[in-house]
């Protein structure tokens, strides 16, 4: 398999070159990336929401009133969920836990899955290099524009919702500052790439598609 490559100064084709059939011909698998996205999502959540039952709540030693004799009702306890200020039944405790085991293949396959998807869809753009010599939004989001010329990038340019994901095969720092303030746009080592990341971004640009392909392909 072939794929073009262009270049980010002016967006032109350079040349093609060589993608791995194990990255980019895998069919398409609903369950498997429902299931790791899922999986993800939950790994990420915080367990921040907490209440008191009646066992936490402050006061409610002494029983309110007699139990005859007042025409009220009967109760032994102001910590009582019917009361104002009482415990809440059945509410969110910090003893609860979302983390969801992922299997590590499972989740290299989703990788995988969601890649050749996007790369079928024509959203997979490869760039030889996005040189910085030092960080400027204004550079970057001059590439964007021109890489949103390319046939099928259009939405490339759009400064609202999440539009591209920039992979690199390792870090660089004057990339990920000139595309911090960008909010559409986030750069990742292609280490660390997930398919929950390439699922909430529409565009992945990979920046040196060779050693960033040999670096995702590692990772099987």
């Amino acid at each position: 398999m072939e794929a073009l490559v262009y270049r980010s100064k002016d967006a032109s084709e350079i040349g093609k070159v060589e993608i791995p059939e194990r990255l980019f011909g895998v069919r398409w698998n609903a369950n498997l990336v429902h299931q790791v996205a899922e999986s993800m999502r939950s790994n990420k959540r915080m367990n921040t929401a907490s209440v008191k039952d009646r066992g936490e709540v402050r006061g409610g030693g002494k029983k309110p009133w007699r139990q005859k004799g007042t025409g009220k009702a009967r109760h032994g306890s102001i910590r009582s969920p019917l009361w104002v200020g009482g415990g809440v039944t059945h509410g969110p405790t910090p003893e609860r836990d979302y983390k969801k085991k992922i299997n590590r293949k499972m989740k290299t396959r989703a990788l995988f899955t969601v890649l050749s998807q996007k790369f079928r869809d024509g959203e997979v753009i490869l760039v030889d290099e996005l040189p910085f010599s030092a960080p400027k939004t204004r550079e970057a989001r001059i590439i964007l524009e021109r890489l949103s010329g390319i046939p099928g990038a259009e939405k490339m340019k759009y400064l609202r919702g999440k539009r591209v994901l920039i992979i690199v095969p390792s870090r660089d720092l004057l990339l990920e500052r000139s595309f911090r303030n960008i909010g559409s746009a986030r750069v990742e080592e292609a280490r660390n790439v997930s398919p929950l990341d390439l699922l909430t971004y529409q565009y992945v640009v990979v920046v040196r598609p060779s050693e960033s392909f040999e670096v995702i392909d590692g990772r099987a």
